[in-house]
């Protein structure tokens, strides 16, 4: 028997005005980058103010709201990465999502109490991974976009049954 799972409906916003968008449209859930640490450089993205306002404002209508930081950090990333943590407590996210394991140990430290995702962006491959990050705290993985669905399921079968699985429905597209 397969045990049945809410389906969570993850919208991409790159800014205020799409994350409100995502929402009155129907999302269950919007992930957001901030200026910084994150690889979607394309974006306009969210400042910290519009952090604030766009977790206000989904949050009143019981939606989350995922904060990126999925780059892969360099020494002179990490301190900033810290303040950035910091001023993230005042935001108050749902989750992060998150590619590295340096990134991930800072957020653990300065966030303990926020969900961390990881990012699709780590290559996530195997279950023996999932396992790993599971291990580590993290509450989802993101799948690599990749998999084939078979794949997926095999991976399903050898996690535990509280670890969620993000997988992308539109091919590579965010």
């Amino acid at each position: 028997m397969i045990k049945q799972r809410k389906i969570e409906l993850l919208a991409p916003a790159k800014n205020l005005e799409c994350g409100i968008e995502a929402i009155n449209h129907g999302a269950d859930a919007v992930y957001i980058g901030g200026e910084a640490f994150g690889l979607r450089a394309k974006a306009k993205n969210f400042s910290i103010e519009d952090m604030k306002e766009g977790v206000k404002f989904a949050h009143e209508r019981n939606v989350k709201v995922y904060v990126t930081a999925n780059i892969l950090a360099h020494n002179y990333d990490l301190e900033g990465a810290r303040a950035y943590f910091e001023e993230l407590k005042e935001v108050g996210p749902d989750a992060l999502i998150i590619s590295d394991p340096g990134m991930f140990t800072i957020a653990k430290e300065v966030l303990p109490d926020i969900d961390i995702h990881i990012s699709t962006q780590a290559n996530n491959t195997n279950y023996m991974t999932y396992k790993f990050w599971w291990e580590q705290g993290a509450k989802r993985v993101v799948s690599a976009r990749e998999l084939s669905l078979n794949e997926i399921k095999g991976i399903r079968k050898n996690i535990p049954d509280e670890m969620e699985i993000e997988t992308f429905i539109h091919g590579a597209m965010c």
